[in-house]
């Protein structure tokens, strides 16, 4: 009986041992599981993203697993490489940026944003091996807010991209040094601010952003997309060889206004005058920013040095508040030869502002002189589009009946053939306005 209660005792202590062991077995598969299964969670984690990949086949797009809501430094790149993205050498990137501050706290600039990204991706077309990199100049709540909505608004994109937050705080303190100087001409009030310096991002991206990044073009976040935004690149290769930014002409008599005291004292001068002889300044809008022409250019350059900002504003009495497009406007009074005028089609400014304040007679004289020359395309009726007040940007419109309808008062309505010669029969196509 002893020997059978000590082989008893041992049978159960093997049992005993066996059913750790089963125990241990069984917590070390239910790891392995657990590992994969939350591992590939934790991939996928944004609902968005696996909606995307849900879509893929029906909308026959190319995206990949990049998450936009996770949290994106200032100044990381967070990219959707997709299909075509593995070919043999580099893919062409078409570099385009807007301004993104304060739009957590405004829902007008969000439904702006928002009507901007869907006509951008409606329109937009580009190649396999192409990837349009947007950029986003932002405060931190409205890069949250950025991330947060990106995905759903690429979300039918037919093309690659790639999305860029830089911090407005970083670039401000770049920016300041540089154009400190000229705040005090074209900044509303009379200091220079240090927060109003990013208005000037396009006077010295040239000196502040990656010498990589050689050609860029600038948006107003209130625009709306009428054709594909590929085709606004293209114009970079028609820019003469001193031309360093590509940009259309004021189509209101803001300058003219602006110019008074010069024109007084040269009543002869082109300054504010319509075209097509006249010098009607520049809307900032939509801007085809050359960098690297910008960083070689001698004449540019110099013409951002204190001195000769003071004394052009000096010679112009000019005193502005819009920034950058008032420093290009200026320095366009003397160097024509730094721009290349876009056709109005690029960038219709649909604001009604000038003729509802007092400006009638002088937008029905422009536009009789403009028809004598040849009958163009642009009317002064009220246009179907405008949504508010702020309403001013078009870019593209395709349909000559439309451009019919928008107010282009101050502008002259026709393409000039790449030759030289001008066909004023044919009418500018422009790709979006603002809402």
């Amino acid at each position: 009986m002893g020997v059978l209660r000590v082989l008893w005792g041992i049978m159960g202590r093997i049992s005993m041992f066996r059913s750790y062991q089963i125990v241990l077995l069984l917590a070390a598969a239910l790891a392995v599981v657990a590992f994969y299964y939350f591992g590939s969670e934790k991939q996928n984690f944004s609902s968005t993203t696996k909606r995307i990949k849900e879509t893929q086949a029906s909308h026959n797009s190319n995206r990949d697993d990049a998450d936009l809501s996770i949290d994106i430094q200032p100044g990381h790149l967070e990219s959707r490489p997709g299909a075509g993205a593995e070919l043999e050498g580099k893919p062409k990137r078409f570099h385009a940026l807007m301004m993104f501050t304060k739009v957590d706290k405004s829902l007008s600039l969000q439904q702006k944003f928002q009507t901007a990204m869907r006509s951008m991706v409606k329109h937009g077309r580009f190649l396999e091996d192409e990837i349009l990199v947007l950029h986003y100049v932002s405060d931190l709540g409205s890069q949250e807010f950025g991330e947060k909505m990106l995905p759903e608004l690429l979300l039918d994109a037919s093309f690659q991209y790639e999305v860029v937050f830089h911090n407005v705080d970083t670039l401000t303190e770049k920016l300041f040094p540089i154009v400190e100087a000229m705040q005090k001409h074209f900044s509303a009030g009379s200091g220079a601010y240090y927060s109003d310096a990013i208005f000037f991002l396009s006077v010295a991206m040239h000196r502040i952003m990656p010498a990589e990044l050689k050609r860029i073009v600038q948006l107003d976040l209130d625009l709306k997309f009428r054709s594909n935004i590929r085709d606004l690149f293209q114009e970079f290769n028609h820019f003469p060889s001193d031309a360093v930014i590509g940009i259309a002409r004021e189509m209101q008599p803001v300058y003219r206004h602006t110019f008074w005291q010069y024109r007084k004292e040269n009543p002869k001068s082109r300054v504010g005058d319509p075209p097509p002889d006249g010098l009607p300044g520049f809307n900032s809008g939509v801007m085809l920013l050359n960098l690297d022409s910008m960083r070689r250019s001698t004449v540019y350059n110099q013409l951002l040095e204190p001195e000769r900002v003071a004394r052009l504003a000096d010679k112009y009495h000019f005193r502005g508040h819009l920034g950058d497009q008032d420093f290009f406007t200026m320095i366009g009074m003397e160097h024509t030869e730094l721009f290349y005028p876009l056709t109005c089609g690029w960038n219709r400014q649909l604001c009604t502002w000038w003729r509802d304040h007092g400006f009638t007679w002088f937008l029905e004289f422009s536009f009789t002189g403009l028809k004598l020359q040849s009958a163009p395309l642009c009317i002064p009726n009220p246009t179907p589009y405008m949504a508010n007040q702020s309403t001013r940007q078009a870019i593209h419109m395709e349909d000559p009946q439309e451009a019919t309808r928008s107010p282009c008062f101050y502008c002259l309505c026709f393409n000039t053939t790449r030759g030289g010669t001008s066909d004023k029969n044919t009418t500018s196509a422009v790709t979006a306005y603002s809402v």
